[in-house]
């Protein structure tokens, strides 16, 4: 798995086990005060950790110089939480405000956040880095990703199907572990078939400046 090739890649052991922990509580607490799942960002520990993921080396070498995190999203898969993902490339991000222009589309919000789809040139420059907080093995609904369709621009969903199923990769992880990948690689992930709990913090990092007068 290489990053610029496959547009995936594992960081084995990006947290520690005592990390890990830390976090799991932190999502607890977060949890019983209501916190949104993709509003993580505004919680100090969080941010603190996604400045700690942004400087590990084995990231860092993947981030321009003026990279900043912008989103982070919590997804936690169990047997009394199970649910499936179709194949599929994440086009939207979150901005600040709306703004027309022709180059935008898909305006949305969520939990009070507005998103859009911007073109591939921008897409093109954010990192998706997702730390495990469990073990995600081949039983627990880990990613299931195209290689090299980042390299595809946008994919119909016919196509992006056919993909799927004839070259898709299942990428296990340990507790700790980061998948480092770009929005645009195709990914679906299956229901669990086991009885362990699956948690992961998405984090996404792009360039301080977005164009169309677009902010963060």
């Amino acid at each position: 798995m290489q990053l610029d090739v496959d547009g995936f890649t594992l960081v084995p052991m990006l947290l520690s086990e005592a990390e890990c922990n830390d976090v799991a509580q932190a999502l607890s607490l977060a949890e019983s005060r209501g916190v949104g799942s993709r509003r993580l960002l505004e919680e100090n520990w969080c941010a603190d950790l996604a400045h700690k993921v942004m400087i590990h080396a084995e990231i860092r070498r993947y981030l321009p110089a003026d990279v900043r995190a912008v989103q982070c999203t919590f997804f936690e898969k169990s047997a009394e939480k199970n649910w499936l993902v179709p194949i599929h490339q994440d086009l939207s991000i979150p901005v600040a405000r709306r703004v027309s222009h022709p180059a935008l589309s898909g305006w949305s919000e969520k939990e009070g956040a507005v998103f859009v789809q911007p073109p591939d040139t921008v897409l093109r420059q954010l990192l998706a880095v997702r730390v495990h907080i469990d073990r995600c093995s081949e039983e627990d609904g880990p990613l299931r990703l195209v290689p090299a369709s980042h390299e595809l621009g946008r994919v119909d969903p016919g196509r992006a199907a056919i993909l799927g199923r004839t070259q898709g990769f299942v990428v296990p992880a340990e507790r700790g572990d980061a998948l480092v990948m770009r929005p645009l690689v195709l990914h679906a992930s299956s229901k669990s078939s086991g009885t362990s709990r699956r948690r992961v913090l998405h984090f996404l990092f792009g360039p301080e400046a977005l164009p169309f007068d677009l902010a963060w």
